[in-house]
């Protein structure tokens, strides 16, 4: 079969470790023909090119720059880059044809390539569902709710959701969210296809985690609570900082490793309260991060108060493959806190309810903390292993 695979995010290999660069390598080494349309951002001065490595063919697209920019860039090349794709689909993939055309959200601009490819080839087409969009944005009032521009998305969020066959959601809030927003929808092409992974072995001895954490000035002695990943205003990291600074617990430590929008902001708070509880690490390499992370303790998963979509953070699958137990502080719509506390793997908190964390917090001097963590591991090796995803998309083929 060959697989067309749309996305936002820069793949340069499918060797490398992700949602995505797992799932095409699923397809890959079942022995599918796999290609994918990535951008290269016009920062990189990188010019639209095509190549073949790893036996996949991978599609760069000179856009705009999408991430790390000004809102106003930001906006045009989220519109723009569906007609690059267009043009470099039409130049470069001209003798190739498509049984599958694969994509996910963000952004919800692909319309018209996934239009094209499927009147062309005739091909199915699935929409990974990761970002529901422009409901976010208005969450976090980047966006005014019934504007112009919100009119604009929510018309092309429509067409997207119309020309897809089937629609993966990452969890049931997020397929009700879906249903119960666009009736319009037949339910039958709306299924719950999650974040999945091919998790590797992180198996370290206790004195490997020692030297670990001495290597990034991480104390031993403490119960080590890692939040990892994205530093953006979605994560609601004014609760998190708040939480660091009330914790009197004294063998609890926070750790924040990331980068985004946000990361400024946290820098210059730790550098005015200095927190004697709390250390900050930018954004480190894939392995050395991976390392790093299976030297601590606990995974902390925050999310903002104001949120009405059912959010589900990827970073979730990092924390049960490293065998650790979650503590999910996020809006009340999401069910990633339930689904947490029903594998008995960790807990939720509404963001926002300090003397809730804290209870929390004083609590796991009370509970083993390894068999939440093995009850995290059963948790993915149940519901998020690449093969759910593989199979899900296949039956619909």
């Amino acid at each position: 079969m060959n697989v067309l695979f749309l996305t936002l995010v820069e793949i340069n290999s499918v060797e490398d470790r992700g949602i995505y660069q797992d799932l095409l390598r699923k397809f890959r080494n079942e022995g599918h023909d796999v290609t994918i349309v990535t951008p290269v951002e016009r920062r990189k001065g990188i010019s639209t090119n095509f190549s073949e490595k790893e036996n996949v063919s991978i599609l760069q697209v000179k856009t705009f720059n999408i991430q790390k920019t000004n809102i106003i860039e930001k906006g045009i090349g989220t519109l723009a880059i569906e007609y690059q794709y267009l043009s470099a689909i039409k130049k470069y993939l001209t003798d190739k044809k498509f049984d599958l055309v694969l994509y996910s959200t963000p952004p919800i601009t692909f319309a018209k390539v996934i239009e094209f490819v499927k009147k062309r080839d005739h091909a199915k087409s699935y929409l990974l569902l990761k970002d529901i969009f422009p409901q976010n944005a208005v969450d976090m009032n980047m966006l005014k709710k019934n504007g112009f521009l919100h009119r604009q998305f929510v018309r092309k969020e429509k067409k997207l959701y119309k020309i897809s066959d089937t629609i993966g959601c990452m969890s049931p809030a997020n397929a009700d969210f879906i249903l119960r927003h666009n009736p319009e929808i037949e339910k039958n092409k709306v299924e719950v296809n999650p974040n999945t992974i091919e998790p590797k072995d992180f198996n370290y001895s206790e004195d490997q985690k020692i030297a670990i954490r001495k290597k990034y000035g991480v104390p031993f002695d403490k119960k080590v609570l890692v939040y990892g990943g994205n530093l953006g205003k979605p994560q609601g990291l004014d609760f998190l900082l708040e939480t660091i600074k009330e914790t009197k617990v004294e063998n609890i430590f926070f750790l924040i490793v990331g980068d985004g929008t946000e990361f400024p902001k946290v820098q210059s708070w730790f550098n005015e309260i200095k927190p004697h509880n709390a250390k900050l690490l930018q954004r480190l390499p894939k392995d050395d991060y991976d390392q790093l992370l299976s030297s601590c303790d606990l995974g902390l998963i925050f999310l903002d108060r104001n949120f009405l979509i059912p959010n589900f953070p990827s970073r979730l699958l990092s924390y049960l493959e490293m065998k650790i137990p979650v503590i999910a502080a996020t809006d009340p719509n999401t069910d990633i806190g339930d689904i947490i506390e029903g594998a008995n793997c960790g807990y939720k908190v509404i963001a926002g309810d300090q003397t809730e964390m804290q209870l929390k917090l004083k609590n796991l001097n009370n509970v083993d903390l390894q068999t939440l963590g093995n009850n995290g591991y059963g948790l993915l090796q149940k519901e998020y292993l690449v093969d759910k995803s593989y199979n899900l998309i296949l039956e619909k083929i």
